[in-house]
């Protein structure tokens, strides 16, 4: 079983989530925002990892602090579940559609944090959640799970549909990357022997 157990704590959040890359997408998800809380659900749904979240942050400041260290807690969760690396298919990527928008995605399980994203949203709140803090998310995410992450959006107007879609999509993407073939089981996916 691929999973991790974390736990962060500082002055302004305190983290404990569970993570099992092997999952059927279930999830338990308190982040103290509605918002980021429907993400992070269907982000474990549509990735298929079960996903166990709580945490208790300075969201009177606002949800800055929380979303980015949900997204290093995560991270670290990610690169503690997919250990080796030995038989990941490592690159993955989705199309997605959310109604009007279209979000594509690509991952590279490759042990370098990168994260490139184009995402244009016209609104700047999305209920009482800075929409700012989605690219916030993913860089923290994509920095300590050790990933080259890409998001692009090549369609939208609706601000929800396409965040929504960046979710989903990264999730499908990680979900194919992170998918195992028994024929390279002892071998880590790279000509250098080594991802990292």
């Amino acid at each position: 079983m691929r999973t991790s157990v974390i736990e962060r704590k500082t002055k302004e959040t305190d983290i404990a989530l569970s993570l099992n890359l092997d999952g059927i997408g279930h999830s338990e998800i308190h982040s103290g925002c509605g918002f980021f809380d429907h993400m992070l659900t269907l982000f474990a749904k549509h990735g298929g990892f079960d996903l166990t979240l709580t945490c208790k942050g300075d969201v009177e400041v606002d949800y800055h602090h929380t979303v980015e260290d949900i997204g290093i807690a995560l991270g670290k969760a990610f690169a503690e579940a997919i250990g080796d690396k030995k038989g990941i298919c490592r690159y993955g990527n989705m199309i997605l559609p959310m109604d009007e928008a279209l979000i594509l995605s690509a991952v590279d399980i490759s042990g370098r944090g990168f994260y490139a994203g184009e995402l244009s949203m016209r609104a700047k709140k999305v209920g009482d959640f800075d929409v700012e803090l989605v690219d916030e998310f993913f860089i923290a995410l994509a920095q300590n799970a050790a990933i080259t992450l890409h998001i692009r959006q090549l369609a939208g107007k609706n601000t929800h549909h396409i965040i929504e879609g960046a979710f989903k999509s990264v999730a499908r993407s990680l979900r194919a990357a992170l998918s195992t073939d028994a024929r390279f089981a002892d071998s880590v996916p790279s000509t250098k022997g080594v991802l990292g």
